[in-house]
């Protein structure tokens, strides 16, 4: 395994609570910054770092925080998005349920440094046992004056509190969890005016992924110019990714980014290879909102360089040749499993999760999985293809929050690769079954 800064002491006894945390060196970070280190140096060491948000967009964490409108008396807030609903994501879930207090020092180390003093990690709502893990650590963290009133005699106070959403993916957008932060509905807002300006009740905001606060304690622990040599180019410091589908060994592991796909894939520290000694088809490397690629284009770049799992090899070609780092949602496909299938059942997650808000994701979600469930299930003409090309056009772009191009680049992506799964899908309906057809390539296209 390369450098381990977030999972370093998974296994050691009793981590989850805050007496064993700190006997593996927590909260020291407290002590290196309240009070010896101005909330402006805090964020100099995060830009120095290079950390790059951890949630999917990849956003320069150190930027973000300098967009934060400080011209103002209003009271400033810190908001952790805990809302991991993308599909194949679960990284967040494990650093919360093993480490909760590393995302806690993160919290408190990162509301200084932006001059918050009311702070709140906005949980799913599928998370609820999660929810009480993180109760009990913040009481803990109470308890010791972590939180609280000047915090370790620094003048710096902080209350920290945790918010379950209702289970909606759209909540994982920023404004969205902020609207429902606030008891409203959770619809995303249009901007500007951006959350940094006017966030939660109107007052300059920052939202931050787990994985993004929780790297803000090794980052100062070790220095902004130490994490930065982690990684490569501008893809600096460690990625978890959660790796699912067809390996032998799925799981949350903690890579230095610019590792080899193929490395990543095959070898044995990681995934073990695929499943069953099968031959892989595709990958969706950062959870079902990147486009997915085909064999062909995983190991390579467009120029045949390596692809690496870095945020500029995956993306390099734009969506013709490459894909997206994203949440790091990484979902393995073997030769066996069907491309059709697997698009369908990606729209069916985002018509059900449209806030429906805009017009172009309502009908549009609703149109992809209808005609996606026809060519699925036998019933689909030549001419869906096309249209399912100029439904997920219509959207991608055209709505108020990303959540339409997340149902768009996934349709967009099989069909750019694998159109000829679509095309065999509608000659040949008869060999479709309902529940478990796999597609067979070698199959004689010009036979009935």
């Amino acid at each position: 395994m390369g450098v381990q800064l977030l999972l370093e002491h998974l296994n050691k006894p009793e981590i989850n609570t805050i007496d064993g945390y700190i006997k593996q060196g927590g909260y020291r970070t407290l002590d290196k910054v309240l009070g010896k280190m101005t909330p402006d140096e805090v964020t100099e060491e995060v830009k120095t770092a290079g950390l790059r948000g951890r949630g999917g967009a990849g956003f320069p964490t150190g930027m973000k925080w300098s967009f934060l409108d400080k011209s103002t008396d209003k009271p400033r807030y810190l908001l952790c998005n805990a809302d991991e609903s993308e599909p194949g994501t679960f990284k967040d879930r494990l650093l919360m349920e093993k480490i909760p207090h590393l995302l806690i020092e993160g919290m408190i180390v990162s509301s200084y440094a932006l001059g918050c003093r009311t702070s709140y990690i906005y949980i799913r709502g599928e998370y609820m046992f999660i929810l009480r893990i993180l109760e009990k650590a913040i009481k803990e963290a109470y308890a010791k004056g972590f939180l609280g009133e000047n915090i370790k005699g620094s003048g710096y106070s902080l209350d920290l509190y945790v918010h379950p959403g209702a289970g909606a993916y759209i909540c994982g957008e920023e404004t969205a969890l902020i609207e429902s932060l606030e008891g409203k509905r959770g619809n995303p807002r249009i901007k500007p005016p951006f959350p940094a300006v006017s966030g939660l009740w109107g007052c300059p905001t920052i939202v931050n992924n787990v994985e993004s606060i929780a790297a803000v304690v090794p980052i100062l622990n070790m220095g902004g110019s130490e994490y930065a040599k982690i990684g490569i180019g501008r893809s600096t410091g460690t990625k978890l990714i959660s790796a699912s589908g067809n390996i032998n060994k799925p799981g949350v592991y903690e890579i230095e980014l610019g590792l080899p796909v193929e490395e990543f894939i095959y070898s044995d520290e990681y995934c073990g290879g695929i499943k069953g000694g099968l031959d892989i088809k595709a990958c969706v490397p950062g959870g079902s909102s990147v486009p997915i690629l085909p064999k062909s284009l995983l190991f390579k770049e467009s120029n045949g360089n390596p692809r690496l799992m870095s945020y500029e090899s995956l993306s390099e070609g734009g969506f013709e040749t490459g894909s997206m780092l994203g949440s790091g949602g990484f979902i393995v496909y073997d030769e066996k499993q069907c491309i059709v299938k697997n698009t369908w059942t990606f729209a069916r997650f985002y018509h059900h999760e449209s806030c429906g808000q805009c017009s172009p994701c309502r009908e549009g979600t609703i149109w992809l999985d209808k005609v996606l469930y026809n060519i699925e299930h036998g019933l689909g003409k030549e001419s869906d293809i096309d249209l399912l090309w100029d439904i997920q056009h219509g959207i991608e772009g055209n709505t108020i929050c990303p959540l339409g191009d997340a149902a768009a680049w996934p349709v967009a992506a099989a069909i750019r690769h694998f159109r000829h799964e679509f095309e065999y899908h509608v000659k040949y309906p008869h060999r479709v079954k309902d529940d478990d057809h796999v597609y067979q390539p070698e199959m004689n296209y010009t036979t009935a």
